[in-house]
């Protein structure tokens, strides 16, 4: 292994650092977006049980802001439980934003390392054809060296493709994971919106 990334030349260097990034943010992100961590079941219940229960207290918006992003949207609307539909909805809607753009974090260097992986491994494959006809002549060049020194230079190809591959896939799958994620917090939020609007009436 170690004599095939020397044989590939520096380029194959930039793909293996790529492919480490991309590990990371994966596990990370595969870690930070589970249902339990983002919008835990129940949450909403156990909110408006302890809203009727005990009415609006600092102590209720605090412990629910610290129950991930759901929990932070659902304490912007408590904050203004006692403002009209409209303010409420609006706050929830803000903090809705800002979650949403936290859940996405990362996600913007995944998708670029998924497209420039394939393009990297090109141009580690392009720098290694030059290095080999280079460094041949029409007296002196071997058939036999020269396709090896091919299927080495190929190898940055066939590693861009490894590491673009699964990063793109995760990309794709972790893009839909947060657009469920969201549109099932804004649907307790409208829960949370419709029961407070009844307590007021």
């Amino acid at each position: 292994m170690w004599s095939l990334i020397q044989a590939a030349g520096w380029p194959i260097w930039l793909l293996i650092f790529s492919s480490i990034v991309a590990l990371a943010l994966i596990i990370e992100r595969l870690w930070m977006l589970r249902q339990v961590t983002v919008a835990p079941k129940g949450l909403v219940d156990k909110v408006l049980e302890e809203f009727k229960a005990r009415g609006l207290t600092q102590e209720l918006v605090n412990k629910t802001a610290q129950q991930g992003p759901l929990g932070r949207v659902l304490a912007a609307g408590l904050i203004n439980v006692r403002s009209p539909r409209a303010v409420m909805k609006e706050s929830i809607e803000e903090a809705g934003r800002t979650v949403a753009h936290d859940l996405e974090r990362f996600l913007t260097t995944l998708g670029t390392i998924a497209a420039m992986s394939p393009l990297m491994g090109l141009f580690g494959t392009v720098v290694g054809m030059i290095e080999i006809f280079g460094s041949s002549s029409p007296t002196t060049g071997n058939p036999g060296q020269l396709a090896h020194g091919i299927s080495v230079a190929l190898y940055n190809t066939a590693y861009g493709l490894i590491v673009a591959i699964p990063s793109m896939a995760f990309y794709r799958h972790f893009r839909r994971k947060i657009d469920d994620l969201v549109l099932e917090m804004e649907q307790q939020a409208v829960k949370l919106v419709e029961v407070a609007n009844q307590e007021r009436k």
